[in-house]
């Protein structure tokens, strides 16, 4: 296999386990203000992400160091396009792990629930922000010849692509719902849980369906039948989802929205290969795994080291999950 090949289907990895992971913790944060007014109750909720939320961050870090290392052109003109959007994003993940850790040090209810609102916050703007960057990427950005982005932060903001952040807050927060049914103890939490989820698995939906008919629109997405198969079976594999959740079928809910998450990220890298960046401006100018490249003997060594990390780092992860794999009792939020 080429070794531009392996980096690329490398890179899909990582986002794929970075959306799966993170996208319901994402919506564990979000929802959190939503399914609670008393401290005790939302202390279980965040309770079932508190212990790995930080690891599952890792997966973005190390994708955007893959990234940087295999195709250090797609980097600089994805972080310089991207530049005031990320920022945002990183604000909002700075104030998200600064309230994960001031709440438990706040005594009065109050402040709590202030830095329960800086959780929610910290977590839909990166969700949002999110499906707005994926949809770009496959939608099209106005880079020229020289890989530079010749547009402004509001060209960002097209209706695709504010229908594809949309989409991704309320799949996650959907993917949330279903991740806290199996993680509480508390019956009561878990109803409300199976409420709101239902709620957001219909705004997902609705969000998901516009979302594809934008991007038949205005893309070339579909035009690959591995990318229009897996997204059918995405958007067949939510709504499945639902309707399990709707039965109070909370595992094979959580496991149906996973895979919806998985072949969603995959469907869109599988549009955009052999692209990193498309350019709307000329098909000539888009980014690909061939122009954007480290050279041959840089993605040798890399690979190597690939090989044997990602496995350390995936069985390591596994442990770390199977070691918090218990559901959350109201006790063991007690001080």
């Amino acid at each position: 296999m080429d070794y531009t090949v392996f980096w690329f289907i490398l890179i899909t990895v990582l986002f794929t386990g970075f959306f799966f992971l993170e996208g319901f913790d994402y919506g564990v944060g979000t929802l959190t203000p939503w399914l609670s007014e008393r401290e005790d109750e939302r202390s279980q909720l965040l309770r079932t992400i508190g212990p790995v939320w930080d690891g599952n961050e890792v997966w973005m870090i190390t994708a955007g160091g893959a990234l940087f290392a295999a195709f250090p052109h797609v980097y600089a003109t994805m972080f310089s396009t991207f530049y005031l959007a990320l920022f945002l994003m990183l604000i909002a993940l700075i104030l998200r792990g600064v309230a994960f850790e001031m709440r438990v040090h706040t005594v009065t209810d109050a402040r709590k629930r202030l830095w329960d609102g800086a959780i929610c916050f910290g977590s839909a703007v990166p969700a949002f922000l999110w499906g707005v960057a994926v949809t770009d990427l496959i939608a099209g950005l106005p880079i020229g010849e020289n890989m530079v982005y010749r547009g402004g932060f509001f060209d960002l903001l097209t209706p695709v692509s504010i229908v594809g952040g949309l989409a991704f807050l309320f799949v996650f927060a959907y993917h949330g719902a279903a991740f806290l049914t199996l993680r509480l103890h508390d019956t009561g939490l878990i109803l409300r849980c199976q409420s709101l989820g239902l709620r957001m698995a219909t705004f997902g939906t609705f969000a998901f369906v516009a979302w594809g008919i934008l991007l038949y629109q205005a893309s070339d997405l579909f035009h690959s039948p591995w990318a229009t198969m897996l997204f059918v079976l995405a958007a067949l594999f939510f709504v499945m989802s639902g309707l399990s959740f709707s039965i109070a079928k909370g595992k094979a809910a959580f496991m149906l929205s996973s895979l919806a998450v998985v072949f969603t990220t995959v469907s869109l890298f599988a549009g955009l290969f052999p692209r990193l960046m498309v350019s709307s401006l000329n098909p000539a100018w888009s980014l690909t795994i061939t122009n954007a490249a480290s050279t041959p003997y840089t993605l040798s060594i890399m690979s190597v080291a690939a090989v044997i990390l990602v496995p350390i780092v995936l069985i390591y992860q596994g442990w770390c999950w199977y070691i918090f794999r218990h559901r959350v009792k109201p006790d063991d939020v007690k001080h």
